[in-house]
């Protein structure tokens, strides 16, 4: 069990760490409290060949700041000022790429999750989805930047447990029609029948 270091997330195949990101582990430490669980479904966002990146960037320029620097780091935003969305900045500094974490497994911390989503019991509404997991992690934009690699706030642990190719699910990413034809690119991965990965589309 080891704390993903500065060397995973600044490889350059975003995509590469996309899928290697599952079956790792997501936790937070907020006000005294440890929640997370196993990573279960990614997007991929890159900074060539990606107009959903592209048009992202042009939109939100007063915001994107921290996909420019070096990867390893938090970015989080707010969709139709209810949603938070948790990336991860990879990729070598001035090279924006993003893993979106849209959907882990809980295993640590239910109570608590459970208490921040309003939910009487741990199913999948709990952290099935990018909105619903930084809601029961207690991420915000306030994380905005933040070193995943320390281990103090927010981070991810490599637990060894491997994900095959075979058990990857690649489809095409969420909510991003806007994109065009790259729309359409097989960039999102979930772990194949976890009842945890939000809903396909």
């Amino acid at each position: 069990m080891a704390i993903l270091d500065r060397n995973f997330y600044q490889r350059p195949d975003v995509l590469q760490i996309s899928k290697d990101l599952l079956g790792k582990y997501l936790f937070t430490k907020i006000d005294g409290e440890v929640a997370g669980g196993k990573i279960v479904e990614t997007e991929a966002y890159a900074h060539q060949g990606d107009q959903a990146t592209q048009m992202h960037l042009n939109r939100r320029t007063t915001h994107t700041e921290v996909m420019y620097r070096s990867g390893g780091v938090a970015y989080v935003y707010t969709v139709y000022r209810v949603h938070r969305m948790f990336n991860i900045i990879t990729n070598k500094e001035g090279k924006p790429d993003a893993v979106l974490i849209r959907a882990i497994e809980p295993t640590v911390g239910l109570e608590v999750m459970q208490q921040r989503r309003n939910l009487s019991e741990a199913g999948p509404r709990l952290t099935a989805g990018p909105g619903m997991l930084t809601q029961a992690l207690n991420i915000t934009p306030d994380h905005y930047g933040l070193d995943l690699t320390t281990g103090n706030v927010i981070w991810i642990e490599d637990r060894e447990e491997k994900v095959s190719e075979g058990e990857t699910i690649a489809s095409p990413r969420v909510g991003i029609d806007y994109a065009g034809e790259d729309a359409l690119l097989s960039w999102r991965f979930r772990i194949k029948d976890n009842p945890w990965t939000s809903k396909a589309k």
